[in-house]
């Protein structure tokens, strides 16, 4: 039945198919049950002529060890033939209607003293159809005598051809009418999921407004199509991002590009005359700005691809890193404090590098006089890197924002500070990674330059050699 309903199944509609296995399980239900009923029901009505008959058995046989018996026996109704035989086959008494010549049971069949139930032809015994017999020791151990008592089993046979019958014409009109019922409780259930396929293709045709009906019912369909209109708002989203994003990141390589052909142009029209150290200077710093955007846009590219945090590189001592970023640039205006013990942190180490050369670039870039690179900890499970700068400072309310990409306040847009506003975006994507987080705050509250504070929080680590 497995490979049946694998087979030809599927050709069928979702609808007919949960009609069609409804149905096959109501069948084969109907069919156990109507067999299990009319085996209990035969059960039952043999069990009732074998009392019936065991009953009259015991009362002849009461009357036997009396020496009591009338002749003919008596017996209530004309259902019954009982006979008393002795140990040589002989009838010593019979009913009125029993054979006083030939015994219900042959020798051959016959067991004295001992009860039997057996099944023989109703010919046998002057009755139709099949005859139940039954058999009780009766009299004593010089004379021992056998009780028989026929019941005729016509009436159980029959009730169970009508009952039979019965279940065979009912259970397939009552499988026809569940089915209808089934047909369409089935279809008014598929209903919703019609109209969200529907809705789904006239998103993907016309692409009209990205929202999937939702059905009233507060049930399982109704939670698909509220998860499913959560997805599209998603994909529109990050959609809009990516819109945004390529849009903005052609804008950016737009502006070196056009200032290297204006250069260049101007430069052929002069010819001669031209300064060309100083054009070549200017083409030398467009195309750094030129290969920086791009490594920048190759980075966010590869880090939204990875969807899971990769797993770590290996131990990072941050005292050590930031000797290492802080060698990059002058003692003033970088100015580091040394950590008082190992800081460890798991990570990538160019990584880490990249957040803290992102991070001291940005503060030179709106510091007045330095910049401060310092480690703490463990804060917890964490440790600290600061990088501060006293420079103007970002506005709270710009402090999230500015983590965004392609976004620069207002006194970042000069291409001469450099940068294209993705430097702090990629700060947050590697930090992200490496399981910390990134906070902005005024380095002085209060002052007229309050600067800027950034603080990584990295989670801490046990030195190697304690593990």
């Amino acid at each position: 039945m497995s490979r049946w309903i694998r087979g030809p199944l599927p050709r069928l509609g979702l609808r007919a198919r949960l009609l069609a296995l409804g149905v096959l399980g109501l069948v084969v239900g109907f069919a156990f049950g109507g067999a299990l009923l009319l085996g209990a029901l035969g059960w039952t009505l043999q069990r009732s002529v074998d009392e019936e008959a065991l009953r009259t058995a015991d009362a002849v046989a009461l009357l036997t060890a009396e020496d009591a018996l009338p002749d003919p026996l008596p017996v209530a109704g004309g259902q019954l033939r009982v006979q008393v035989v002795d140990g040589q086959g002989r009838i010593r008494a019979a009913s009125i209607d029993a054979d006083r010549l030939v015994p219900m049971l042959g020798p051959a069949e016959l067991r004295p003293g001992q009860r039997q139930r057996l099944v023989v032809d109703g010919r046998r015994v002057g009755m139709p159809g099949p005859v139940r017999v039954v058999t009780v020791p009766a009299g004593t151990a010089q004379e021992p005598r056998t009780v028989l008592v026929a019941k005729s089993l016509t009436d159980v046979r029959h009730s169970l051809h009508v009952v039979r019958n019965l279940l065979l014409v009912g259970f397939p009109l009552l499988v026809a009418g569940l089915g209808v019922v089934a047909w369409r409780v089935v279809g008014a259930t598929l209903r919703p999921v019609e109209q969200l396929r529907s809705g789904a293709a006239e998103i993907t045709g016309r692409a009209g407004a990205e929202r999937l009906p939702v059905p009233a019912g507060q049930d399982e369909i109704h939670r698909l199509a509220v998860t499913l209109n959560d997805m599209l708002d998603r994909l529109a989203a990050s959609r809009d991002r990516q819109r945004a994003f390529v849009a903005d990141a052609a804008h950016e390589l737009r502006s070196p590009l056009t200032n290297m052909r204006t250069e260049l142009e101007v430069a052929r029209r002069l010819g001669d005359d031209t300064d060309w150290p100083a054009v070549a200077d200017d083409l030398l710093a467009d195309t750094e700005r030129l290969s920086r955007l791009v490594d920048d846009l190759l980075l966010l590219a590869r880090l939204d691809e990875q969807d899971a945090r990769p797993s770590p590189v290996g131990p990072v001592e941050l005292g050590e890193l930031l000797r290492a970023v802080a060698a990059r640039y002058p003692s003033p205006p970088v100015r580091l404090t040394p950590p008082d013990a190992p800081r460890w942190v798991e990570g990538d180490a160019s990584e880490l590098r990249r957040v803290l050369v992102n991070l001291v670039d940005n503060a030179l870039r709106h510091a007045y006089t330095g910049v401060d690179l310092a480690v703490s900890g463990p804060d917890g499970a964490y440790h600290l890197i600061t990088v501060t700068d006293d420079g103007p400072g970002i506005p709270a309310a710009d402090r999230e924002r500015v983590f965004a990409r392609f976004t620069r306040l207002d006194d970042a847009r000069a291409r001469d500070a450099g940068g294209a506003g993705l430097g702090l975006a990629i700060v947050r994507e590697l930090v992200r990674r490496a399981g910390g987080t990134v906070e902005l705050a005024d380095a002085t509250p209060g002052a007229a330059a309050p600067g800027l504070r950034v603080t990584v929080r990295l989670p801490a680590l046990a030195e190697p050699d304690a593990e």
